[in-house]
């Protein structure tokens, strides 16, 4: 494995889920602050909306895998099928049960989000398919293009 890659890789996949997560947050605070809904409803549309635009930049960019997309894609709902239930129900839990404010359980929830959704798709999702993309190819053959001019 090629370290400098995966660091790449994770700092590509760290841009892309704040992207994610200003959608997230913006969604969230467009709801919870306009309609007066409970948290869970709030937090699951604006979850599902950074779940689309995280995987689709990411798929193409950060793992640039060529793999089928609906086989990607029926794997991480897989992952929101486990991971939405949990987080909505501790989430709801904390801001409505608790107390809590709710854009610190949304934060909360963002990061435990960011860490095993990284985990998940990198060696899940991705893992057979990495670096397989027109993207992977077209770099893969200017590097080689490179060492054999030099």
């Amino acid at each position: 494995m090629n370290e400098k890659a995966e660091l790449w890789r994770s700092l590509k996949f760290l841009f892309f889920s704040v992207s994610a997560g200003i959608i997230e947050i913006a969604a969230f605070a467009l709801l919870n602050e306009t309609l007066g809904w409970p948290y869970w409803p709030c937090y699951l549309i604006a979850l599902v909306l950074s779940v689309l635009w995280n995987f689709t930049l990411n798929r193409r960019y950060t793992f640039r895998s060529a793999n089928n997309v609906p086989v990607a894609m029926a794997k991480v709902f897989l992952f929101y099928l486990i991971f939405t239930p949990a987080s909505t129900l501790l989430g709801n839990w904390l801001a409505e049960g608790l107390g809590w404010n709710e854009y610190l359980v949304t934060g909360i929830n963002m990061v435990l989000n960011f860490v095993l959704e990284f985990l998940y798709d990198r060696f899940f999702v991705f893992g057979d398919s990495l670096d397989t993309n027109s993207l992977a190819k077209k770099e893969a053959a200017q590097k080689t293009k490179k060492k054999t001019a030099g």
